[in-house]
């Protein structure tokens, strides 16, 4: 406890370092985790100066040793955004996911999912120099149940948007 309230206070007091957010970015998220790799069509909606909904459609998965696994889910983070220098800014943000998946391991498995989780991410948003690109790498780490995969999540992946 002791820990997240430290976290939490150093959140907080960060947020004096402000972020100009797009109104608007547009893209591809494509990366990998202990569920597979795939990509996601990506959508930032600014909220403020410093805060964003991130909303992602996409889908995952993997095929080795006659084992397949698919996933399609949709995700919403809502996002704090800190600047470091100039374009350069770290974010962190909460959120959920809800999906299917079609699992061919051992035999026809096949439900629904949903996740809770968070995202801790850097980014460099072009504009600054002119360009109306923003490109971030960032992880995801989810908390999964209702489903037959029960647990966490993680994946790391790269992205790139277009801002307007």
């Amino acid at each position: 406890m002791k820990g997240f309230l430290t976290s939490l206070l150093v959140i907080l007091c960060l947020g004096q370092m402000r972020a100009q957010v797009n109104s608007h970015a547009l893209g591809i998220r494509g990366g990998a985790g202990n569920y597979g790799s795939g990509g996601e069509l990506s959508y930032q909606h600014g909220l403020g100066d410093a805060n964003r909904l991130e909303l992602d459609l996409g889908w995952r998965g993997y095929n080795r040793n006659n084992s397949r696994y698919s996933h399609l889910g949709v995700t919403g983070i809502y996002q704090w955004v800190w600047n470091i220098e100039d374009g350069f800014n770290w974010y962190a943000g909460l959120g959920g996911q809800v999906g299917l998946y079609s699992d061919k391991i051992y035999s026809e498995n096949n439900g629904a999912t949903i996740s809770l989780g968070g995202q801790l991410g850097i980014e460099y948003d072009f504009n600054e120099l002119g360009a109306p690109i923003q490109m971030s790498f960032d992880i995801r780490p989810m908390w999964g149940f209702l489903s037959a995969y029960n647990g966490i999540g993680y994946g790391a992946a790269f992205s790139i948007r277009y801002t307007w």
